[in-house]
């Protein structure tokens, strides 16, 4: 049997959203927004070179109980990109803005992999701020250098010359099931990755990955200790960036966090896996 078409539309049919814009910090800020705006905030956070797109099968499930944005982070998809090298307490700064802007006290932070990276950093710089906590295949200093390497490789190629080949190569790398990067998702990549200044921003994303960047911004163990949200570390059994063993050695630095790993995914479970990802996900943030 053919798998069904997939696209991003056929995510988000029937599914009450919308797509804004916010100052955010001074940085024009898009997000994509579902469910009560008087119920609890939750804000996903994509991974290096991504976009919000990256969250568009979790929307409809995490709607039903939160006040639920996906954002571009500062410099990616159609976010701002100001003219300087985007690092962590850039980074945390921006989602400080978001906030603020949105009129939230507090929200739950769910990121994948950069995007984890700096919600544990806010989490420790804001710990006020942050209602639960979730590190998705979270970046970090423990990630495999060959990796790395990999990934500024392949986004550099990507933004340098956007064709299909090469944006289709670097959103597989993402998957365990390759099959699942289906047109809608690379054209919407590739729109974004042809825009004016995007070459540039992304030399300013990649500012991250290097070894010293890493060493720089790593969380120290009184740093991982001192989070005080509850916390979800999810791994995944093939994430191309760094081994279950990453997973576990967060998980046992952070007091009372849950670590669970799901089967058959690469870096983006919450994509390749929604049913799975969405029930582990929405039981963690209410408590079950």
């Amino acid at each position: 049997m053919n798998r069904p078409f997939a696209s991003i539309w056929s995510d988000l049919q029937g599914v009450p959203f919308r797509q804004d814009y916010v100052d955010a910090g001074g940085v024009r800020t898009r997000f994509l927004q579902a469910g009560n705006p008087a119920a609890p905030a939750l804000v996903f956070l994509h991974g290096t070179g991504g976009h919000a797109e990256a969250y568009v099968r979790n929307l409809a499930a995490h709607a039903q109980h939160f006040n639920t944005f996906a954002l571009d982070m500062l410099g990616h998809g159609f976010t701002g990109k100001p003219d300087y090298d985007y690092e962590v307490p850039r980074y945390v700064g921006h989602l400080r803005g978001f906030l603020d802007a949105m009129g939230m006290a507090r929200a739950s932070l769910s990121g994948e992999s950069l995007g984890g990276w700096v919600a544990a950093h806010f989490a420790v710089t804001h710990p006020d701020r942050v209602e639960r906590l979730v590190l998705n295949t979270a970046g970090g200093d423990r990630i495999n250098p060959e990796a790395l390497a990999r990934i500024r490789e392949m986004t550099l190629a990507a933004v340098r010359e956007p064709t299909w080949e090469r944006l289709k190569a670097r959103l597989e790398w993402l998957m365990f099931d390759k099959s699942l990067v289906h047109d809608d998702l690379i054209a919407a990549r590739q729109r974004i990755y042809q825009a004016e200044g995007m070459a540039q921003a992304m030399s300013h994303v990649l500012s991250m990955h290097t070894p010293e960047a890493r060493a720089r911004y790593a969380l120290t163990e009184t740093q991982w200790a001192s989070i005080r949200a509850p916390t979800l570390v999810l791994w995944t059994s093939h994430d191309p960036t760094a081994a279950v063993a990453v997973g576990e050695r967060l998980a046992s630095m952070i007091p009372g966090a849950r670590l669970v790993v799901m089967q058959d995914c690469g870096h983006w479970p919450q994509f390749e896996d929604a049913a799975t990802f969405n029930r582990l996900h929405i039981d963690f943030l209410l408590g079950r």
